[in-house]
């Protein structure tokens, strides 16, 4: 499977897809946690002294569906939907699935490598989002994406750019709460599985 460029645009992606699935599941798994979940955040979040500690290995699966309010989960949908539909659609349903989990699980596993033995859970798409956007900057490099809907960049210097703001903010003195770690574990995670594949 090669990639290609083109610089045609057709954001979202149809009812029946794998990518719509995927974002009704994380809304619906969003209003339970509001409503129930919340207190399970320490079983069903990741948190690297239980995930590796005590090997609660499902923690690595379910903290991608749970979200730490509604902006976190907007965003990362509306990314999820508006980049993911058109990888799905290249790729096929089950191998866009299979990357989204790879580099999803990558990022929890790389965030517990460099966090443990933290008790703070982590949770959220966000490092398998980071993955699909690292796939789409590769597969559609020259394309523009127009930043907060106003500043046009092409999608290979935005994955790019993003990746520097990452290492910068892990670099810096002081936490802001963001799994940071998690954001370049889908990238790094994205990136082998895509050179193994030769995909490039």
């Amino acid at each position: 499977m090669s990639y290609y460029s083109t610089r045609s645009v057709i954001f979202g992606s149809p009812s029946s897809s794998v990518t719509t699935k995927l974002v009704i599941i994380n809304v619906a798994v969003f209003v339970l946690q509001i409503v129930y979940l919340d207190r399970f955040i320490g079983y069903l979040g990741l948190v690297p002294a239980f995930a590796i500690g005590k090997l609660w290995l499902w923690q690595f699966v379910t903290y991608m569906f749970l979200h730490g309010g509604f902006f976190h989960l907007f965003f990362n949908m509306l990314v999820l939907w508006m980049f993911g539909g058109e990888i799905e659609n290249y790729w096929g349903s089950s191998e866009f699935l299979k990357y989204y989990f790879i580099t999803g699980i990558g990022a929890g596993i790389t965030s517990c490598v460099f966090t443990f033995p933290s008790t703070v859970p982590t949770i959220g798409a966000s490092g398998a989002i980071f993955g699909l956007l690292l796939a789409y900057g590769m597969a559609y490099p020259d394309r523009y994406i127009y930043l907060y809907f106003l500043v046009p960049i092409k999608a290979k210097y935005l994955v790019l750019i993003l990746g520097g703001i990452e290492l910068l903010a892990i670099a810096t003195p002081g936490t802001d709460g963001i799994a940071r770690f998690a954001h370049l574990g889908g990238l790094l995670f994205g990136y082998v599985y895509l050179k193994k594949q030769r995909f490039l």
